[in-house]
């Protein structure tokens, strides 16, 4: 039977994107194809970080015995694992459960377009800052459902006005959700507050993460 490489799961608040708020259990995912400057779990995707390899099964039992109705797939980057849509489809078979699948915007999302409004993309687009950029597969644009969610992680001037120029030149809040969101420490929330007043993006929702808030920033399983 399949298996996949699990580094931790556990049960908090969803801390950024349209679910923020709400209880998740977050199931991560070993290994990630990128290194943005400002990773905050780059100790899940080393080569030699310590993880179980579990079936689709057994992950969902733990969903179970959470008993929480969002899941939150994540890494590192889960879309690398071959067999993804195994799991996918295997949590969606619960009955009331939400899936939502952190994607970094490198790897491909178009074997997931029909899917129902139960599972949702939350895909970065990666800045400048990131050292990145390069890596951002742009097909993926034409894949987006309404439901899901485009995140700007922000870090500096330069990458709001990348930011700006993306959302024009691929009408993204006209397909999807879109957030900016600071590099925590690295850019003054209250800046690109003021970019999008002067920019008169009215379609753009601004969020910090909540759990670096709620939790010291540098904490993990939160």
């Amino acid at each position: 039977m399949k298996t996949f490489k699990v580094v931790e799961t556990f049960v908090s608040i969803n801390g950024e994107g349209k679910k923020a708020g709400r209880l998740a259990m977050f199931v991560r995912l070993k290994g990630c194809n990128l290194n943005c400057s400002y990773c905050d779990t780059t100790w899940a995707n080393k080569r030699n970080a310590k993880c179980e390899l579990l079936t689709a099964p057994q992950i969902v039992e733990r969903i179970k015995e959470a008993g929480v109705e969002l899941v939150t797939l994540t890494g590192g980057e889960p879309l690398l694992d071959e067999n993804v849509s195994e799991l996918i489809g295997s949590i969606l078979m619960m009955p009331k459960v939400e899936i939502e699948i952190e994607t970094n915007g490198s790897v491909p999302i178009k074997y997931y377009k029909e899917r129902d409004n139960r599972l949702t993309m939350t895909m970065d687009y990666k800045l400048p800052s990131s050292n990145m950029e390069e890596s951002m597969c742009l097909e993926n644009m034409e894949y987006l459902k309404p439901w899901d969610v485009v995140k700007f992680v922000i870090g500096s001037r330069e990458d709001l006005n990348r930011a700006k120029e993306i959302i024009e030149r691929f009408s993204l809040c006209q397909k999807a959700i879109v957030y900016f969101s600071p590099v925590f420490g690295k850019i003054e929330p209250e800046e690109i507050v003021e970019f999008m007043k002067e920019n008169k993006l009215n379609k753009v929702r601004f969020q910090i993460q909540i759990h670096k808030v709620v939790w010291d920033p540098d904490k993990t399983g939160v």
